[in-house]
This record gives structure tokens, C-alpha cells and sequence, in this order.
């Protein structure tokens, strides 16, 4: 059987008296896309920033290619060197062109020369449909088109996973299916993903695996059709009978 990419064990995250990952367990295999659903509340966001390292642990074990990424010994910043993350909001830096916006993580982080790193900008660029983008601003593209900067900017550094928390949510619809065609694209291409998502047609035309969350747990995890098909638990019907009808 092939090492998870990515296994969370035992997890748990409180704030004061609120519990918002209880004990959660999930293993993400190379090439795969995991798909997280649930309600608003039920840990996605904080599973996501868990696993990058933006939240404290307060138990449990969180390892990336077999090393133990939640011992407090290790160096955040060489963990997330390894992990792409974007977030809903598209946090472009607007005093940067789209090329330099994309090549600051390898000059900074990986210790990239400016020449090479604007290369490697441009090919990652080439690849989300945006070369021809390079010498914008950001104020001069379209929320999708940021968007997918974003992703490029998650993307250049060549991680080992990449994190999407919910980056259709802030778009307006019309903008929605090209960042979701890309994500499709990176999928084909066996980028290993986890994504929160609300986009449930899309969760069942690209991921691998469907994870409801609820209550800070994964309560129930399977293929798209099943999860989202046949639930078996009542909370995942309950659910989807809210997002899709039917159940």
C-alpha cells in the first residue's frame, strides 16, 4: 500500500471553550484530490491552516511525506516551503506586477535569482492560461484571473501538496468556472490537492475522494459517487439535502 502524502491523526484544535477539531484523522495518498464538505463551522478552513502550520495544535500528529510536520521542534517556515496554500481572498500584493507577485517566493524563500525566478514565473503563469498577464497590476485583472495568480503563486515553488480553502467562494459566478477548469487541470496532472469546497458538481467530477466534516470529524469519506450519492450517514444526508435537494 502506498504512504499517505499527507496523514492528520488525532487532531485537535480548540479556541477557549470551543471545539472546532475533534480528534479528526484523514490520509491523503500522492496524486490524489480530497475534496473536504460540510458545513460552515465543521473545521475545513482550520484543517487546512492546520496542516500549513498557520494554527497551533493543540494534539494530535501531522506528517507530510513521513516527517512528523507537527513536532513544535520543527521549522514552520521549511514546512510550508513544501506546501501551496490559497485562500479565498486572492491577497495579490497590488504594488507588484503579476510576474513579480509570482517569483517573490522563490527569490525570497528558496533563495531564487531574480533572472531565473522571472522564468520560472512565466512558465507557471503559461500554465494557469496567463502568460500573456505578466507585466500587469492586479487592480488590471478580473477576481478569476487572480485567482489563478494566486494558484501560479502556489504553484511556482513545486510543493509536494497544495491547499485550497474555498477559492471559488469570493468570485462572482461567472468567474467561477475558469479557476474550477484549472483545478481540474491540476487534478489530471496528478497534482496531489485538498480542497474545501461548497462547489458540489465540482467536487463530483474531480476529486478522487468526497471527506464530510462534521462536528470536527470526518464522519464520512468516500469516491464523489457515493459520498454525495448514497450517504450513509444521516448528517451527510442532511446536508446535501440542504446544498443539492433531494434525500
Amino acid at each position: 500500500m502506498t504512504r499517505p502524502l499527507l496523514s492528520v491523526r488525532g487532531l485537535r484544535k480548540t479556541y477557549g471553550s470551543h471545539v472546532v477539531l475533534d480528534g479528526l484523522d484523514l490520509d491523503v495518498a500522492p496524486h490524489e484530490c480530497v475534496a473536504l464538505i460540510g458545513a460552515s463551522g465543521s473545521g475545513k478552513s482550520t484543517l487546512l491552516r492546520c496542516v500549513d502550520l498557520l494554527e497551533t495544535l493543540d494534539d494530535g500528529v501531522i506528517e507530510l511525506d513521513g516527517d512528523d510536520v507537527s513536532d513544535p521542534r520543527v521549522d514552520a517556515d521549511a514546512v510550508r516551503a513544501r506546501i501551496g496554500i490559497v485562500f479565498q481572498a486572492y491577497n495579490l500584493f497590488p504594488h507588484l506586477r503579476v510576474v513579480d507577485n509570482v517569483a517573490l517566493a522563490p527569490r525570497r524563500v528558496h533563495g531564487v535569482s531574480k533572472q531565473q525566478a522571472e522564468h520560472e514565473a512565466i512558465e507557471v503563469l503559461r500554465r494557469v492560461g496567463l502568460a500573456d498577464k505578466a507585466r500587469a497590476w492586479p487592480d488590471e485583472l478580473s477576481g478569476g484571473q487572480q485567482q489563478r495568480v494566486a494558484v501560479a503563486r502556489a504553484l511556482v515553488t513545486k510543493p509536494l501538496l497544495l491547499l485550497l480553502d474555498e477559492v471559488t467562494s469570493a468570485l462572482d459566478p461567472e468567474l467561477v468556472g475558469e479557476v474550477l477548469a484549472l483545478l481540474r487541470d491540476l487534478s489530471e496532472e496528478g497534482t496531489t490537492m485538498v480542497l474545501a469546497t461548497h462547489e458540489m458538481a465540482f467536487a463530483r467530477d474531480v476529486a478522487h475522494r468526497v471527506a464530510f466534516l462534521d462536528g470536527g470529524r470526518v464522519l464520512e469519506q468516500g469516491p464523489p459517487a457515493q459520498v454525495l450519492g448514497e450517504p450513509q450517514e444521516d448528517r451527510t444526508r442532511t446536508f446535501l439535502a440542504r446544498v443539492l435537494g433531494g434525500f
